[in-house]
């Protein structure tokens, strides 16, 4: 069995750790003078004198003293604090740097053109502007997105000529919809004058979620060549969706959040062939090749497994393939070192996220067949709330409909079926020889 978690995986050490922080002098300290001594000061060097040797003493005392604090807390007038944006100085964390959803890794996964990310960051930023706890900057969250309404409408035709030409049409409804249209930034505008922090979180994800799909207009394809080697593996050019129909195998019942109890569940993955081409093209091929209909699953240590028993010969021996945030084309063969800073454009640490299990013969290559729905828990991952195996996976998508149905599946539980629904236009196939 190709199990996908390390056997490490509770024992290796945090990625992050704590540093020192530097400690002020024990000799700071103010000086006071009674009557007394400065009777008998007059009467030796003068009190102005005595004055001027005890600031002498305590002046660099006190400057080295300021210059240590300065390192700990800004000052407000200071460059580094100006400089930096609200949310980032005040919420900096390694927490940060990793979508903690599978809606924001696919919408940060998407390669759209630059006027578009521009939008996509500074909408985001708000989104950690919320989290500040008391009072919001609700001035800093306005001037934000008439930032970004500037940009949608200066910007317009640089981000329509990112289209091709049959879903320019399609892209310039969505354009007018992002600026005044329901959901969109004026509406957004609105709440946020109205501080009503419930309805900004909701017109923001309304307006994010319009900004993705005019990125994805803007991306119907891969942004890089695939290696010449690969070029014979089923390939995913884009996005795709596989919805999972799953019953008890213990002629148990599902609990959804809405709705009543029922035998079966739907879940829905959405497949990044952006960031993951030959990995999602081999799965959406299995599925459409019916090679999961029927596949038991079980549980192990944070993860949901397919069990192992599809034909070995209706998949490809992929090799691990992981695009690392900030570069334009995936890795293969090869791990991330998350201690050095390396993350994934596609992290392992959110629950729901779908990964390839390691093939058997070898860490260089998935496995051909078994996947993995992944149940991130920040208790069991390391400080700063990255799993142990972070970077050491395929990961090739997200569940987006049914992550409440992940924590009610129990060994023995079957996939009845796994359906293709969107991204067959999107699926090369290699030709038969």
């Amino acid at each position: 069995m190709a199990y996908p978690l390390s056997s490490s995986f509770n024992t290796r050490l945090p990625f992050f750790h704590r540093t020192t922080s530097p400690t002020l002098p024990p000799t700071s300290r103010i000086f006071c003078f009674s009557k007394k001594e400065q009777r008998d000061d007059e009467n030796s060097v003068g009190i102005s004198e005595r004055i001027m040797k005890q600031l002498k003493s305590v002046i660099p005392i006190l400057i080295a003293s300021t210059v240590q604090l300065s390192f700990m807390f800004p000052l407000v007038d200071s460059v580094p604090y100006v400089s930096s944006p609200a949310a980032k100085a005040i919420l900096y964390s390694p927490d940060t740097k990793v979508p903690r959803t599978g809606e924001v890794a696919l919408r940060r996964a998407i390669p759209a053109n630059t006027n578009m990310k521009a939008i996509q960051e500074t909408l985001e930023d708000i989104s950690y502007l919320l989290r500040i706890p008391q009072r919001k900057p609700y001035g800093t969250m306005e001037g934000n997105v008439k930032k970004v309404l500037k940009m949608a409408v200066d910007e317009k035709d640089s981000i329509l000529a990112s289209v091709p030409d049959e879903l320019k049409e399609k892209a310039s409804l969505v354009h007018q919809t992002l600026i005044d249209g329901k959901g969109g930034l004026q509406v957004l505008l609105q709440s946020i004058k109205e501080q009503e922090a419930d309805k900004v979180s909701v017109n923001l994800q309304s307006s994010l979620d319009i900004v993705a799909e005019l990125e994805t207009l803007q991306a119907p394809g891969l942004s890089f060549l695939l290696p010449g080697q690969y070029m014979q593996y089923p390939r995913l050019s884009g996005r795709g969706t596989v919805e999972f129909v799953i019953e008890k195998g213990d002629g148990s019942t599902f609990s959804p959040v809405r709705g009543e109890e029922k035998k079966t569940a739907t879940i829905q993955v959405v497949l990044d062939g952006y960031s993951a081409p030959l990995t999602t093209g081999n799965f959406a091929k299995l599925v459409m090749d019916g090679a999961y209909n029927g596949i038991k699953l079980s549980c192990a240590n944070q993860a949901i497994l397919s069990e192992n028993g599809v034909d070995k010969s209706s998949g490809y021996s992929v090799p691990l393939e992981i695009m690392p945030a900030g570069q334009f084309e995936p890795l293969y063969k090869t791990t991330l070192s998350v201690q050095d800073g390396e993350l994934p454009v596609l992290p392992l640490s959110v629950y729901g996220a779908v990964a390839m299990a390691h093939n058997e013969d070898s860490e260089e290559y998935s496995s051909p067949y078994q996947f993995f729905f992944y149940l991130y828990d920040k208790r069991n991952a390391g400080l700063g709330g990255i799993s142990f195996d972070e970077g050491q996976f395929s990961v090739f998508g997200y569940t987006t409909i049914g992550r409440d149905i992940l924590p009610q599946i129990k060994t023995g539980d079957i996939i009845r079926s796994a359906t293709l629904i969107e991204g067959q236009d999107r699926l090369v196939l290699p030709k038969e020889s």
